[in-house]
């Protein structure tokens, strides 16, 4: 007997319970040296959760993809084990969260069940949307700076990531535009270049203004790829490319903080000591400003290719102190990697892969040029954000302060993915009911 999409979706997600309940067991009982039905808790409330979500997906698009819920509930499980393992009290924050993301996974598919391209309507409210989600951390009072890159929020105990968001409103912003001009853009004329030059020249002043180049790389990337998706034309993308790197080389040259993060990828161990900001006095770099990068690969190293265990991992001084500060959000991957292994890390990286080969066939699925725009602008941006963290975190590129998608510590990035999922399902939802007989 053939299971209906969403049978598949409640099967994948007891498979999902069932990894969640082991992993935090395994990490429960590494930590406290002891069995208790306590630490199945964490698991029982997640299950309960998504078995909500599922719910609501069944109600409202019940032809949708069954698979991007259950890898969103893996990618949640997968980093809600590793955060409790890394500090107890950000877990409990990060769990709530993780409700307020599934709470609006749900309120996006019921406010736009009825056609979410009613979103193309508004698209220039969008667009201008999201460069004021850009910049909104920048005005005094209520914009902080976290590790040299003013990209937060704080509004009383909270902190908040609007960018997140704004990625989101640029990629509805994108498709919309691209499929009413797809054509007299294909054709190069200036005029219909400006609002995308805007965009280009917005993506420069991110980097610029907030000292955060792995922001202005995924909103530019997100930016090139749906304009080669919209008109195939390569040479857009190799003239885009350009644009962006001669930007970055002024940006290098003009912004302290870019310069630093490009020096410590190029040059992270150093032989003679260098001035180091942080004390004033002269030290080896890997001591100083590359000291999380190094650390971070040493911890993968650690794990080798069987990992040593979850919550068995080396994360601390014999004294107390975090070798890595602030693993759980920009190098929550090298803890993963060095508790799970090489097997381990390339399975957490498999599971993205299937999450966005899922959101780029949604994409070919889908009959009109918005919707699969929509889905391929949001499965790129996925994929991408992904890569630049996990790549500067293995010295591929430039460390940035990117987040791991469901994974790493952060309340914004987390709900503005479980948005980008609901999207997703409307989409897939909307596509397989026009094709079903």
């Amino acid at each position: 007997m053939r299971l209906s999409y969403r049978n598949r979706e409640l099967v994948s997600l007891v498979a999902v319970g069932l990894i969640t309940a082991t992993g935090f067991a395994s990490v429960y009982i590494a930590l406290k040296a002891k069995v208790s039905s306590g630490s199945l808790g964490y698991a029982v409330f997640f299950f309960a959760l998504y078995l909500a979500a599922h719910l609501v997906t069944r109600w409202v698009v019940p032809l949708a993809d069954p698979y991007l819920l259950p890898l969103a509930g893996l990618l949640t499980a997968i980093g809600i084990t590793e955060i409790y393992r890394l500090g107890t009290k950000d877990a409990f924050k990060q769990a709530i969260w993780i409700v307020i993301g599934v709470a609006a996974f749900a309120l996006t598919l019921l406010l736009l069940r009825k056609d979410y391209r009613v979103m193309e309507q508004y698209k220039y409210l969008f667009g201008v949307g999201a460069i004021v989600l850009f910049f909104l951390p920048q005005l005094p009072g209520i914009g902080t700076s976290v590790n040299g890159a003013r990209l937060w929020l704080r509004l009383g105990p909270f902190q908040l990531q609007p960018g997140e968001f704004g990625k989101i409103a640029l990629i509805v912003f994108l498709a919309a535009y691209l499929r009413e001009k797809r054509e007299v853009v294909a054709q190069g004329r200036l005029k219909d270049w400006g609002p995308m030059l805007l965009i280009w020249g917005a993506s420069m002043l991110v980097v610029v203004v907030t000292s955060d180049f792995g922001s202005g790389l995924l909103y530019f990337g997100i930016f090139l790829a749906m304009l080669y998706v919209a008109t195939a034309r390569l040479a857009f993308v190799g003239a885009g490319l350009g644009l962006f790197l001669a930007g970055s080389a002024l940006v290098y040259e003009g912004t302290p903080h870019v310069r630093e993060r490009i020096i410590n990828w190029l040059h992270p161990w150093t032989t003679t000591k260098v001035y180091c900001p942080l004390n004033g006095q002269l030290t080896y770099r890997q001591d100083c400003q590359s000291y999380q990068t190094v650390q971070s690969l040493y911890s993968i190293a650690h794990g080798g290719f069987g990992g040593t265990g979850l919550g068995s991992g080396t994360f601390t001084t014999l004294s107390g102190a975090p070798l890595v500060p602030e693993q759980n959000t920009d190098f929550i991957y090298s803890a993963l990697a060095q508790e799970l292994g090489l097997i381990g890390a390339a399975a957490l990286l498999m599971v993205y892969m299937v999450f966005v080969l899922r959101g780029f066939r949604i994409a070919l699925a889908a009959s009109d040029g918005f919707s699969k725009l929509l889905a391929a602008g949001l499965s790129f941006g996925f994929a991408l954000q992904a890569f630049v963290i996990v790549g500067g975190i293995l010295r591929v590129i430039p460390l940035t302060g990117i987040t791991l998608p469901f994974v790493s510590y952060g309340g914004s990035s987390v709900v503005s993915n479980f948005i980008l999922v609901a999207l997703l399902l409307l989409v897939s939802h909307r596509a397989n009911r026009e094709a079903t007989p």
